[in-house]
Order: structure tokens, then sequence, then C-alpha cells
């Protein structure tokens, strides 16, 4: 499944979007700041808004293409949307509303409502009023109502934003499994760094309505020039569950792409996820130290072994990315260190991974930074 969108609108208050992207299977996440021109796109992706210029299809099927006159009206695309509200049917219960989503299928074929209703956990709640649900149960119902209606395309614009915390950690998994279970591909607007790390597969950044780059999660968060706040620049690293040590505390994650044969193996305190489990890992580039020699004595579990991949400046500071386990680490480091380490491209170095960044719903009750 291919998404391509290729769009220019002006309005009257100065604003000019001019977005082009292509995204395939999976999650990407439109990822900027506020008023970067996110909710836009999504809104001209439904047919919501109309451009002055565009053309988007989904799997070569054109929904709109100005040049010649195409433009799919709202019922007909086939795109489900869920907003950062619910917008649930207050006077109906959540079987009934799930229900309502079944009146605007169009498709020829799509998910059960069984299936539904196991893939977001809303068994127990079928015969409760939204009023009686929590916020992330609430998303929930609206992000199966979408699916109901078998959209070829899901689109869902900062469905995290009206939550707290907690609600945040109870519904990320059920966008994970709808990610990687209903193969459908998603558009998900945040400005979240750490939901984008956890959620994306391709990430698209939009500033002041211009794409200031895009491509693979892991390639464009490693990048601060792409990033609202630069220090949050990190690697994001595709790991497994391999196996719990319940007598230390430790669950060992090992990396899942890489051509190194012995590949990335790191060590954080113990998970409640089974062997197997596959998940993003996000380690912020500052929990990054070098050292050119082996580190003796010291309490970090996680010492890597690697080179330096690349090496540039940063106004005051020196980023390094460091090739090991066949995965790169992004560290952050004072131009003054990197000179009294001498460091170079190709230099065999040592990363210490003093903590990663995983958020908090991957870890029951805590919060969201281990220290490992």
């Amino acid at each position: 499944m291919t998404i391509e969108v290729d769009v220019a609108l002006h309005r009257e208050k100065g604003f000019r979007l001019e977005v082009a992207f292509t995204a395939g299977a999976g999650l990407t996440a439109l990822f900027g700041r506020s008023g970067s021109g996110k909710t836009t796109v999504i809104d001209l992706i439904a047919g919501l808004t109309l451009p002055q210029r565009g053309r988007i299809a989904i799997d070569g099927t054109v929904l709109l293409d100005t040049a010649r006159g195409i433009r799919v009206p709202v019922h007909r695309r086939r795109i489900g949307c869920v907003f950062q509200e619910a917008r649930l049917l207050p006077h109906l219960s959540v079987r009934q509303n799930l229900g309502f989503g079944r009146l605007f299928s169009r498709g020829p074929d799509g998910p059960a409502f069984g299936t539904v209703v196991d893939l977001l956990g809303l068994a127990a709640l079928l015969e409760r009023r939204p009023a009686g649900l929590s916020g992330g149960e609430r998303q929930r119902v609206a992000i199966g109502r979408a699916l109901l209606a078998r959209p070829r395309l899901l689109l869902m614009d900062e469905p995290l934003s009206a939550l707290d915390e907690a609600r945040k950690r109870e519904i990320l998994p059920y966008i994970e499994r709808l990610r990687d279970e209903a193969g459908l591909p998603i558009v998900y607007v945040s400005h979240a760094v750490a939901e984008v790390a956890r959620l994306a597969s391709t990430v698209v950044v939009l500033e002041e309505g211009r794409v200031a780059g895009q491509g693979p999660v892991d390639a464009v968060l490693r990048r601060p020039d792409l990033i609202p706040d630069g220090s949050e620049a990190g690697s994001v690293l595709a790991v497994t569950v391999a196996g719990h040590d319940a007598e230390a505390g430790l669950t060992r994650l090992a990396g899942t792409g890489g051509a190194d044969r012995e590949g990335l193996r790191l060590d954080v305190p113990l998970l409640a996820l089974p062997v197997g489990r596959r998940l993003n890992l996000r380690v912020p580039a500052r929990d990054v130290l070098l050292a050119t020699q082996a580190p003796q004595a010291l309490s970090a579990r996680n010492v890597l072994p690697g080179r330096v991949a690349s090496l540039r400046e940063e106004g005051t500071a020196c980023l390094a990315e460091i090739a090991c386990g066949g995965t790169t680490l992004l560290a952050r480091l004072t131009r003054a260190s990197a000179r009294d380490l001498g460091l170079t491209t190709g230099q065999p170095v040592f990363a210490i991974v003093k903590s990663v960044a995983l958020d908090a719903g991957l870890v029951p009750g805590g919060g969201g930074r281990l220290e490992i």
C-alpha cells in the first residue's frame, strides 16, 4: 500500500503549505511543532479541505488531482479518522457506537466485529455508555468505530494529546497492535518525540508548511535539526525481548535488524513483556557515553564495542554516530571531550548506555526512564 501526497494550500492570513511525500505500509508520523501544518495535511487527505493545487492517491487510486479535475468526495474516500476527542454518541452504548461505523462501511471486506473488539480489548465495555469510560477507553472505541467502517487508510490526529500520562500508557499498546496486526496503513499526527519513536515506521517532519525531512524513524530522529528540541535527538533501536532473569531483575533485549553476527544486546530492568515481543527503544544521544578503552569496574551494564561512523559539530557540542551491534547509536558530547578523546572517523570506541528512555507504558506502574 502506497500513499502519495503532493499538495499546496495558501490561506488569506498568510499561511502557505506546500507538502509532498510518499509513505508505505505501517505507521507514518507527521511530526513537528504546533502550527507547522500537520492537521491541515490530515484534512486535505480526508477531503475536508480542498487545496489550490494537489494530487493524492492511495495504492494507485486517485482521490484528488486538481489538474485533471478529480475530487472524490469525503464519503467515498474510504478513510477512517480518529481525532483528539473521541466524538462518541453519548446516548449509545459502546456496542452501538461501534455498529455506527458499520453504517458507513463501503469496502468489499474488512475486519469482523469480534476481531476489532479483541484487537482493542473492548469486550468488557460493550454495554457501557461513553460517560462511564476513561479517556483511553473512549479513544479505543473511536478507533474501533473507524476500523469497522472498513477504511483503506486510517488518519489519527494527535489521538493522545487530550489524555493524561496514565491514559496514554493504557492506549499505546493498542495502537502498536493496530499498526502490527490490522494490515492498515496509518498516518499519525504528533509533536511528541516519545510517541513518534515508539510507534512510527516512517517520519515526515513539517516546519512552517514545508517538509523539512522525511525517512525511516531511526534516521530522522538522529538529526537534531529535524527535532523541535534538539536535545531530544537520539537513536531508535528495533529490539526484541530475548529473555528474562527474574532473580537478577533484568530483561535482555536483542537487536532485530543488524548484519553483525553477534547483534546488539542490552540489559534493562525487568519488563512484564513476553519473550519475542518487538518494540522500538529510544536512546537519547545525551545518555550515551564514549570511551576509547574498555572501562573497568563500572556500574553500567551496557558497554558496547563499536566504531565511530561519523562526527559532526553542533554549536558547542559534537555528535558522534557509533556503529555497533548492527545498528547506530548517537552520542552527544562536548567538542572539548571529543578533542581530548582524539575521536576520528573509523576509530574503535566503547559506547556506554547509561539510561534508556523507554516509554512508561512498557513498564507497569513505572516512570518513563530506565537506568541501565
